[in-house]
């Protein structure tokens, strides 16, 4: 039975990962919007659509060691110009498992969210789910592989306080399975918080998107 881009990202989440062998793995996409690469200790994985023997080539191009050639950049640019896609920030991929209970934060779901997080969130994700609390925003999705994902965004005026830290807690507890959060590395608050909340790191992942949410690239949760 030939695996699947979601048998490997539900295989992540449960603490098994692809062999660290140094090699790729080339994989379809599980929907028409999500192109890009996972990258795991010693083993990356490119779900993309095109040709993988044009992705075997294109990697043999970038001149580099095997097992950096998919996150190189020459590697990510020529997928991009293959692709028509934009690209977002290399981002730390984090995993946390669902917790028991009720959150203790007083969250408020909102059906008509027009706050940015939010508008950029139904972009790229699908069955998109708002919260509001003071001072803040949750948002729960399905994106990569249908995985649910989480971000979450703190005003300036209440940060420093743990708000953040409970909101990502919080989110452990609607979600009843897996959460996945990307995190760009250099925001070191927001790595702190969700590591701080269980999130474990998993790997790293370049997203490629299409059309209107090609736009938002740069846009870091």
């Amino acid at each position: 039975m030939t695996e699947t881009l979601r048998d490997i990202v539900d295989a992540a989440a449960h603490g098994v990962f692809p062999p660290a062998d140094g090699r790729t793995t080339v994989v379809p996409q599980h929907c028409a919007r999500d192109a890009g690469v996972l990258a795991f200790t010693a083993h990356s994985v490119v779900f993309t659509d095109e040709d993988p023997a044009w992705v075997r080539e294109a990697l043999a191009r970038t001149g580099t060691d095997p097992l950096a050639a998919p996150m190189n950049a020459r590697f990510l640019a020529a997928f991009m110009e293959r692709t028509g896609r934009g690209s977002e920030t290399v981002d730390a991929v984090m995993v946390g498992s669902p917790l028991p209970g009720r959150p203790d934060l007083a969250l408020r779901e909102i059906g008509d969210a027009g706050h940015p997080r939010a508008v950029y969130a139904r972009r790229r994700r699908d069955d998109v789910r708002v919260w509001e609390a003071d001072g803040a925003v949750l948002v729960l999705g399905r994106g990569v592989a249908g995985r649910l994902e989480v971000s979450v965004e703190v005003d300036e005026g209440v940060r420093h306080r743990g708000l953040g830290r409970a909101l990502v807690t919080a989110a452990r507890q609607l979600a009843g399975e897996p959460l996945w959060a990307q995190v760009t590395p250099g925001n070191a608050r927001s790595m702190r918080a969700f590591q701080a909340a269980g999130y474990r790191v998993v790997g790293a992942e370049a997203l490629l998107l299409c059309g209107r949410s090609a736009e938002d690239a740069g846009v870091s949760e």
